[in-house]
């Protein structure tokens, strides 16, 4: 299955490309002319292709990657702030949602590949994503306060925890733009990349994550986010539990036998 521009001339509200390669899957930002800026269409089918990845056992890893110069303005303000007024969510009910704040929640991995610029939007997007690369000429700008509205899509909560209280609120209160290095630095993405090679470090990463026991990479991010959200203890209390389960897979079996057979496992996510 293939949505990539060039087949149709991208129209004006913008649109979420998506395309499968192997087992990985392609998410793509397609508004180049407006700098990729999310109006409720994007949103939409945004939450649309989450969904669908979430939901085909096929896909074992989703690269998140935007065409064009940008990775995204954020959102398209003019077109979305009903959505604010209105005290609307920006994703329809029932779909997974991209922020990773409101049930239902997404299991599986998320690589993001930014360049150029990435506000608001983009950043939360990334944040509640799992592994960055980005550009070294990426811009980013948490700038909400600069248009008399708050970041309510995880910044508040996700800054902060990665990057701590004063670097967190540099960001959120001054609203200033912040380079590659400095993302790096305080957690915000994990690699950089010279311009144009982004896309295809997080689509290496991907297939790398790609490869593993499936089962076993939900249950590393299941741990992992339950000890950021409910405390070490409480991830703590599971660990014998899950990997208990874990060792009753075929997949498990599969990692022993090509351990002893010194050939790359085939895993089956059973």
């Amino acid at each position: 299955m293939s949505d990539n521009p060039g087949s149709t001339p991208t129209p004006p509200e913008g649109r979420i490309t998506r395309e499968r390669q192997g087992a990985v899957y392609l998410i793509g930002f397609d508004r180049p002319a407006k700098f990729n800026g999310f109006t409720p269409e994007m949103l939409d089918g945004l939450a649309e292709a989450y969904t669908e990845y979430e939901q085909d056992d096929n896909l074992r890893c989703a690269l998140v990657f935007a065409h064009g110069p940008n990775f995204t303005a954020g959102i398209d303000l003019p077109r979305c702030a009903h959505l604010f007024r209105e005290g609307r969510t920006l994703f329809p009910p029932g779909k997974v949602d991209p922020f990773g704040l409101y049930a239902p929640i997404r299991t599986k991995p998320i690589v993001y590949a930014v360049q150029g610029i990435c506000f608001t939007l983009g950043i939360e997007l990334l944040l509640a994503g799992d592994i960055t690369v980005a550009a070294s000429n990426t811009r980013f700008s948490q700038l909400e306060v600069k248009r008399g509205i708050m970041a309510s899509a995880g910044a508040t909560i996700r800054m902060t925890e990665r990057a701590g209280w004063g670097n967190a609120m540099l960001c959120l209160l001054a609203g200033g733009e912040f380079d590659a290095e400095t993302a790096l630095r305080y957690g915000f993405i994990q690699d950089i990349v010279d311009p144009g090679q982004q896309f295809d470090r997080g689509l290496g990463i991907a297939e790398t994550i790609a490869d593993q026991a499936p089962l076993a990479v939900r249950e590393m991010i299941r741990s992992a986010r339950k000890s950021v959200e409910e405390g070490p203890m409480a991830a703590t209390a599971e660990l014998r539990e899950r990997q208990e389960f874990l060792a009753h897979t075929e997949d498990a079996a599969e990692g022993i036998r090509s351990f002893e057979e010194k050939r790359p496992a085939v895993f089956k996510g059973r």
